[in-house]
C-alpha cells in the first residue's frame, strides 16, 4: 500500500506495540523505570508505544539495548522507524487534533469499516453543508476559516468510498432512525444530506441501513454511543475499535474489546431495515424536508 496513502499511522502503531511488547513481556520494566532509564518522560514512552510519535532509529536500537532484544529484532525493528516519519494528504492540514489524526490514518489503512451512528451522518457520507453546519456548532468561537479547513478535510475523507488505488474499503453502516429526523442546519440541506445517503448506497462497496424508532432492544443501547469498528487487510493492525468523544477519543485493539463490539454490531445489524427499504425511507424522508 503506497505511503503516500497510509502515512506513517501504521508504522508507528506496529512499532510502538512491539516495542511495548518488549518492554512488558521480554524485559519486565515497569513504564516509569524504562522512561528514566531512556530519560524521557512517561508521557512521551507513553505516546511512542501508543503509535502517537516519529521514532528514531537511535532511539529504537537504545530501547532494543534496554529491552535487551536480541540483534535479528533489533535490526527488524530499526528498519520500521523510517517509515514512521511518511505523511499522508491529512498532514497538511495542522488543525486535526492528533487522536483524530491517528484516525484519519487507520481509516486509510483499513479494509473493512463497520459503522453505527446514534446522533449524526457519519462523516465519510456528509455532504458539505451539513458538515458545515455541524463544525459550527461548537462551545466555543469558531474562525470561520477553521470550520472551513475541517470541512475540507471531511470532504477529503469521502474519497475512501470511491477509491480505486488502492481499492476502496467496504463500508457497513448503521443509523439510528432519529439521525436521519435530527436538523442538522436548514431543512434545504437534511433533503441534500438524505438524497446523498440514498445515493451513496448504491455504491458496490457500501451499505447503508437504518435502525428503525420502533426496533425492540438490541446492543447498541448497551454499548452506550457510536462506534467504528476497522479491519485491515493481510493482519497490518489488529481489528480496532473507535469511539469518539468531544475532546479525544479511545482505540479499542486488544481481542476481548473487538469481540464485544463485533457482537453489538452483528446484533444491531440484525434489527436494522434492510437496504432497500433504507433506501425508501431515505427518500421519504427527503421530501418530508422538502416540502
Amino acid at each position: 500500500m503506497p505511503e503516500t496513502v497510509v502515512g506513517s499511522t501504521v508504522p508507528r502503531r506496529q512499532l510502538g506495540r512491539e516495542l511495548r511488547r518488549l518492554r512488558e513481556q521480554e524485559a519486565r520494566i515497569p513504564q516509569v523505570d524504562a522512561a528514566r532509564a531512556l530519560e524521557w518522560s512517561v508521557t512521551k514512552l507513553w505516546r511512542l508505544e501508543g503509535g502517537e510519535l516519529a521514532v528514531r532509529a537511535l532511539d529504537v536500537k537504545a530501547m532494543c539495548e534496554l529491552y535487551g532484544a536480541d540483534e535479528q529484532t533489533t535490526v527488524a525493528l530499526t528498519a520500521i522507524a523510517p517509515h514512521t516519519k511518511s505523511k499522508g494528504w491529512w498532514h497538511d492540514y495542522a488543525d486535526i487534533p492528533p487522536w483524530f489524526e491517528l484516525f484519519i490514518g487507520l481509516e486509510e489503512a483499513a479494509s473493512k469499516l463497520r459503522e453505527y451512528h446514534t446522533d449524526l451522518v457519519s462523516g465519510v457520507l456528509q455532504t458539505r453543508e451539513y458538515a458545515t453546519a455541524v463544525f459550527s456548532k461548537n462551545a466555543r468561537h469558531v474562525a470561520t476559516e477553521e470550520v472551513e479547513r475541517r470541512v475540507a478535510v471531511r470532504m477529503k475523507r469521502a474519497r475512501l468510498l470511491t477509491r480505486l488505488d488502492p481499492a476502496a474499503a467496504s463500508f457497513d453502516i448503521v443509523l439510528e432512525e432519529s439521525v436521519l429526523r435530527r436538523r442538522v442546519g436548514s431543512q434545504r440541506i437534511m433533503a441534500g444530506q438524505l438524497r446523498r445517503l440514498a445515493e451513496a448506497g448504491e455504491l458496490p462497496n457500501v451499505s447503508i441501513r437504518v435502525l428503525p424508532l420502533g426496533a425492540a432492544l438490541h446492543a447498541g443501547a448497551l454499548v452506550g454511543g457510536s462506534f467504528t469498528i476497522l479491519d485491515f487487510p493481510r493482519r497490518e493492525e489488529p481489528t480496532t475499535i473507535y469511539v469518539e468523544g468531544l475532546t479525544g477519543a479511545l482505540y479499542l485493539d486488544k481481542q476481548s474489546e473487538a469481540e464485544g463490539y463485533v457482537w453489538a454490531f452483528g446484533d444491531l445489524s440484525s434489527a436494522a431495515l434492510d437496504e432497500a427499504s433504507s433506501r425508501d425511507l431515505f427518500w421519504t424522508i427527503a421530501r418530508e424536508f422538502d416540502q
